[in-house]
Order: C-alpha cells, then structure tokens, then sequence
C-alpha cells in the first residue's frame, strides 16, 4: 500500500532459472519487496534476496523479517573500520544457487540513497558471473542470465504514490560463447558487462544530475501530452525520460577539437543546445509561477469563465465533503495507523540528510503501517469478541473502502483550492501565465516532434496504443462506469500523490 505498482516486460521474464536480477537501488528495503511482488508467483521461491550484512542480527522487525525471507547478508568495506570485507563465502552460496538453477537478487549500486541519478555499479555482479562460468567451464551451455530491472518512483516517499517496475531483455552467458569471462578475466571484460548493465538500468527509469531536470521533464511532458490523455504509466515515464535525456545531453559539454566539417557541426549542436537550454530554464520559471500560486498547468491550458469556476467550486466542494463524511468510520480505524507512521517518520527524518533517510521513508511507513494497522485489527476483534469473525472481515473491508473514498475526497478537495486560487488570481495574472503557456506551448511540440521524434498528436496516439494496464481506462462507455474502482484510483495524472497540493518541487529545490 506504500506505493501502486505498474509492471512492465521489455521480454519474456518468466523463464529465471540461475539468473541474478539486478534493479536501480532508491527506496531502501521496498525495492526488494516490489521485485518480489512483481517477479511472477511460480518464481518467487526461486528468488535469493541480499541485503547489507548491518541490517541482520538486530533486534526489530525489519531485521527478523530480512532473516526470515532467507536473504543473504553481503559485507561493504565501509561498515568496517578496517575497510576488509570477506565475502567469499556469501559469494560461494550464491554460486551454488545459481548452479542449482535459483535466481539471485543483487542491487548493483551498493547502497540506496535518495538521488535523482544512479551511482556508477559495483563490478560484483559482473565478477559473479565469471566465477559461475570458470566453475562450470567443463560445460560449455552452462547458461547464466543477468535480468537488468528499471524501478521508476513517481515519489518514492509519498503514500499511494505510482510506482512502475521494467523488466529489461536478459543477457545470457554460457563459457562457449564468453569466453572473455572466464578464469583468468581481464578488468576490462568486467568493466564492460558492468556498463552494460548500467545502460540498460538507466534506460527504463530517470536518471539525471539534478532534481531540476527531472522537474523541467515532467512539466515538458504534461504540456506536451496534457491532462486527460490516456496513457499508462510506462507510456508516461518513456516520454519524461525522452525530454530528460534531451535535456541531460544539452548541459553536456561539446568537444573543442576535430576537423573543419567536426566544428560546423559543432558549432550547429551549440546552437541546439542553447535552445534547449533556453527552453529548459523558461520551463522552470513557468512551473516556479504555478507552483507559487499551487494550480497545474491543465488550469492554464484551458481557461474558464469566473461562473463556471464557481459552480465547480462547489460540485468539487460538495463531493469532498460526502466523500470524507461516508468516509470517517474507517478513518477512525485509520487514525493510529496514520499516527504511528507519522511520528516514526518525522524522528527517523531528524537522523540525517535528505539523501540518507527520504530513501527509507517507504520502509518505515511500511513497517509501522503494518504493525498498527494488525493492532488495530486485533483490538477491533477483541472487542467485538461475538462477532468475532464478522469483524475479522469487515474491518479490513471498512478500512479499505475508507482509504478509497478518502482518496477522491482528497482529489476533490485539491480541485476546489485550485478552484479558488484561481479565482483570487485575477485576469492579469492569468493572462501573463496564459501567454507564457501558449508560448511554450509551441515550443515544446515543435522540440517534441522535429527533434525527439514524439507523435504528432499524443492524444490521439497514446490512446489508441497500449492495452488494459493498471489505472487505464479506454472509451467515454468505461469512463463512466469505471468512475471509481474499489482496486485502484483511477488517475488522469500520474504524478499525483495523497496530498490536498500537487507535488511538483524536490527537497532540493525547497
């Protein structure tokens, strides 16, 4: 419940006998619960997690249930005084489970961190590889996969926050057909897969220096494909990522040196990268200004007559307020689970760095969440003890449906302060912002199609593509009657969170 997850296969992932999956690390513990979640259900007992060798032998919840899921504990030189870390014999089970046909479960990274970009992966992976080889170099098929996963967090520290999880194509090794990976193996061939995989990591995720350009991509994205088109989440993160890498390869430096054609062209990309940049910097001073007056970009897009916003002020007013109303039973139930969670996570926030403790926000929520919420249950139980097993069942039915409603209450009421921001703006305001959309407008679809290579029309495109995937809705029949849905929300927007304001700024930004 932490986050709702969306899965998506670059190919076939179904077949994980003696492959090592390895996945981006940013959300501490939760990443390895979601590779379990997502990894089909005949394979999961095939799955050998790792964590760091610090997470065992202590005395909570978190560290029983990463010793009673079997994991294997791996050793950094940096939690050693000494900087000596042995894992030869951790690294000689792991061996054995891939001979024995098991899949392992390793985050390349070292460590999990709140960042908008990866850190450079360890070569444990790769040299991993290479020792199951060498070991069954006398037979020649002996095949090993490495299963590249891209984790994608719309925000990894919010609750009920998206969620999508890529699968990438497996890359199989055998020793007649890599020979370079056998025993006695250059650094260089361990280098190589280790780069590998970072490029296929990063290539189903966002992966940029800094949080402002993961902002100016999205803001780029929306504007492109506005609110109301239908499209998944994968289809989403593909065209943020299509504007970030844009934008990552215009802060690069170009290359000073080369021949008279080399500096024509040169002088060609500066050109394009100033523009790029130009529009990456008006982009931000547009999202500045929305975010100062807390309205989305759709608000801009399409304006409305001062009546019309009043008589959705109210409409939105009105359902917020039924929503919450039918609403508060279950919350009552939810008020200690929401109150423990908080609580946890604002001490463990006072602990360190944004970098070092948003990634282990999900984590906390999650175990706190889980040991009031069984609480809450059981108190619920014991009181109502002959009715026992009526409200064994109905208490986690209340609660659920409460949280559902509670969502759409919340995006209700979200609207109508958006509604009244507007209102208390005023024509010249709106008129500036207006202009400044129109403008970049423009800009952004002509950089979209013409430079990135983007449909024409995504509205049209994206709503004939793809199929059934989770929180989309095709048709104006299923529009209707699938208004709300007792599984999921179904989101226009999937950047939205469970907040009454839309999340558009990171912590390094405020």
């Amino acid at each position: 419940m932490v986050a709702m997850l969306t899965i998506r296969f670059r190919a076939k992932a179904d077949g994980l006998e003696s492959s090592i999956v390895c996945a981006n690390h940013s959300n501490s513990l939760t990443d390895a619960l979601l590779l379990v979640t997502a990894i089909p259900f005949k394979r999961r007992n095939l799955l050998r997690l790792t964590a760091k060798s610090t997470q065992f032998g202590r005395k909570t919840l978190t560290s029983w249930l990463i010793e009673s899921a079997g994991t294997v504990p791996i050793k950094r030189r940096k939690d050693y005084p000494d900087g000596q870390a042995d894992n030869t014999n951790v690294m000689l089970k792991l061996i054995e489970a891939l001979e024995y046909g098991d899949a392992v479960c390793l985050f390349p990274e070292g460590m999990s961190r709140y960042h908008p970009t990866i850190a450079p992966l360890k070569t444990g992976v790769a040299r991993l590889v290479s020792d199951v080889l060498s070991r069954n170099r006398h037979k020649p098929d002996f095949e090993v996969a490495v299963l590249t996963c891209s984790i994608t967090y719309m925000h990894r520290q919010h609750f009920r926050s998206d969620v999508l999880v890529t699968f990438n194509a497996p890359m199989k090794f055998t020793p007649r057909n890599n020979p370079e990976l056998l025993l006695p193996v250059e650094y260089d061939n361990i280098r190589a897969l280790t780069v590998q995989m970072h490029q296929q990591i990063s290539s189903g995720t966002l992966d940029a220096p800094s949080w402002k350009l993961i902002r100016n991509a999205k803001l780029a994205a929306r504007i492109y494909a506005p609110l109301g088109t239908t499209m998944s989440l994968g289809d989403y993160v593909r065209v943020v990522r299509t504007f970030l890498e844009a934008f990552k390869l215009a802060e690069q430096p170009v290359s000073e040196s080369g021949s008279e054609g080399e500096l024509a062209n040169r002088e060609g990309a500066l050109r394009e990268d100033t523009k790029i940049r130009r529009l990456g910097n008006d982009l931000k001073v547009y999202q500045d200004m929305l975010a100062r007056w807390g309205i989305k970009d759709d608000r801009v897009r399409k304006p409305l007559p001062a009546h019309i916003i009043i008589y959705r002020i109210f409409v939105r007013l009105g359902w917020a307020i039924f929503l919450f109303t039918i609403s508060i039973p279950g919350l009552l139930l939810w008020l200690p689970v929401f109150i423990a969670t908080f609580i946890a996570v604002s001490r463990f926030k006072r602990t360190g760095p944004v970098w070092d403790t948003w990634d282990e926000i999900a984590q906390y929520k999650l175990i706190y969440g889980l040991v009031s919420g069984v609480c809450v249950w059981g108190i619920s139980v014991l009181l109502t003890l002959p009715f026992a097993p009526i409200t064994a069942l109905l208490v986690p039915g209340l609660m659920w449906m409460a949280l559902r409603w509670m969502e759409d209450a919340i995006s209700a009421f979200r609207a109508f302060a958006a509604l009244m921001r507007l209102l208390r703006m005023g024509q010249s305001c709106f008129a500036q912002l207006h202009a400044m959309r129109k403008g970049l407008h423009e800009r952004v679809t002509e950089f979209a199609v013409n430079t990135l290579g983007l449909p024409p029309d995504p509205e049209h495109y994206f709503a004939e593509s793809g199929g059934k995937e989770k929180g989309r809705v095709k048709g104006r029949w299923a529009s209707k009657t699938k208004y709300f849905s007792v599984r999921r929300r179904r989101k226009r927007d999937w950047n939205e969170t469970l907040r009454l304001y839309d999340q558009v700024d990171y912590p390094e930004d405020e």
